[in-house]
């Protein structure tokens, strides 16, 4: 199952008759239409050991296809990215918003989101650059922002620089998805 596109198919050609009702206990239902199959399968029997309403040909239902979709559409990610986020959360010595709850926020508004550290690069003025990327997947389709973050690798102020300046790029490129974008023109 651990290949792309791996699924776990039920075939009530392969499961004799009373396998069904064992098979509804070691595959959890998951899903609003295997409740419903499993349900038919065990309370319309049919004269003769046939199922009324299910063909005898290869009835074949997919255990990891969900009825509905978790994610959105970009549109209403991106409207409540756009929020203003509540004051409690935002740092008000650095005016920003601390990486774990944009972390969390991303989580909450937009499942299924992905960050990657595109590059990193040290300059010989004794500064570290990161580039990240965060995209956003929708049910309409994904969007992906990037940017930058610097921080000088003598600031005592950081234990990691590369870590500080990967946080840096990672609220930067939120910001450019609308997230505490505000935060950014307040004075």
């Amino acid at each position: 199952m651990e290949a792309a596109g791996a699924r776990l198919l039920l075939s009530r050609s392969a499961l004799p008759a009373a396998s069904w009702k064992e098979a509804r206990f070691l595959f959890p239902a998951r899903t609003r239409q295997w409740k419903a199959v499993a349900m038919a399968m065990e309370n319309n029997v049919a004269g003769g050991g046939g199922y009324a309403g299910v063909p005898n040909t290869n009835y074949v239902v997919s255990l990891d296809s969900a009825p509905y979709s978790l994610t959105r559409p970009l549109n209403e990610i991106l409207r409540d990215l756009n929020k203003r986020v509540p004051d409690k959360i935002i740092d008000a010595d650095h005016n920003s918003i601390p990486w774990y709850h944009t972390n969390r926020m991303l989580s909450f508004y937009a499942p299924g989101w992905c960050g990657e550290v595109r590059d990193v690069v040290f300059s010989d003025n004794g500064t570290v650059t990161v580039v990240y990327r965060v995209t956003i997947r929708g049910s309409d389709g994904e969007a992906h922002r990037e940017s930058s973050g610097t921080v000088s690798l003598n600031d005592a102020q950081f234990e990691d620089p590369v870590a500080a300046a990967e946080e840096l790029a990672f609220c930067k490129a939120c910001a450019r998805f609308g997230f505490g974008l505000y935060l950014y023109h307040e004075d």
